[in-house]
């Protein structure tokens, strides 16, 4: 028993110091945001002596985090459903059915993997400058789509291997067709894989900062978090303002984080226990 409470100790203390040390700027910002800028001025580390919101209300109002958050929330939204579909359609096509090149396509989609996207930034920036797409919804969506689904392939593809062929194979002698096993087999089957993707790419398109920045170079089509760095030049001398916006950035993301975790979990775990 001694050993197994002194095993206990020696994890329970380095992930009690990694909780710390993940929660206290949280929980930093949270307490800047609800100072007024003499108070920071005087004693940044102590704490507020009140609940001030109208920080929060100047930069969701005037500074126009509000329509920040609405430009992320639609471009976050479509992209995922987008990637969702394709991601899908390709995980059942190279996981399933039986074509020549199946195998050098699937290495295709995961060379994909290996491009950061700053190696491709500006020829991607003058493509879209010469399709009439800078600084479209549209042509940001179109970038995220491009950027992320490798991976969602990759996922989805390592997910539908781990379902017996012999379901798809009755499914095709009860009469369904290709389509018709993807839409009545496949995506129910693929329900929590399809969730866990949706997930973290949302999370990966809502956290970006340089494709939106490249793409969206005008203030009324800023994603949020392009909004939050604007706001860091602008309320320079205003640090509890400037908290006040990255606190509305977050606060979506940790609520995904807290309600979620099983879910984004198994989908950093899909691609490595399926296939």
């Amino acid at each position: 028993m001694s050993r197994l409470r002194l095993g206990w100790w020696l994890i329970a203390i380095p992930m009690s110091l990694l909780a710390l040390a993940t929660i206290y700027p949280l929980l930093f910002t949270a307490n800047v945001a609800m100072k007024t800028r003499r108070d920071y001025i005087l004693d940044r580390f102590s704490l507020t002596d009140a609940l001030r919101w109208e920080n929060i209300s100047t930069a969701w109002n005037s500074v126009g985090m509000g329509r920040y958050f609405v430009n992320s929330l639609f471009v976050v939204t479509v992209s995922v459903l987008l990637l969702l579909l394709l991601g899908s359609m390709a995980g059942f096509a190279l996981s399933q059915l039986r074509f020549r090149g199946s195998s050098a396509l699937f290495l295709g989609c995961l060379a994909g993997l290996f491009i950061p996207f700053q190696v491709i930034m500006v020829p991607l920036a003058r493509i879209m400058a010469d399709t009439a797409l800078i600084d479209t919804y549209p042509g940001l969506i179109l970038v995220y789509v491009a950027q992320f689904l490798p991976f969602t392939v990759f996922l989805m593809t390592s997910y539908y291997k781990g379902i017996p062929s012999e379901i798809v194979d009755a499914a095709r002698i009860d009469g369904n067709t290709v389509y018709g096993v993807y839409r009545r087999i496949m995506l129910p089957l693929g329900t929590p894989a399809l969730l866990s993707v949706g997930i973290l790419n949302a999370l990966f398109c809502w956290n970006d900062v340089l494709m939106a920045l490249v793409m969206m170079p005008s203030a009324e089509h800023r994603t949020l978090m392009i909004g939050v760095t604007s706001l860091r030049g602008q309320y320079s001398d205003n640090i509890p303002t400037f908290a006040s916006g990255v606190l509305i950035a977050a606060i979506p993301v940790l609520l995904v984080y807290l309600f979620l975790q099983r879910q984004i979990a198994d989908g950093v775990a899909a691609g490595s226990t399926k296939g």
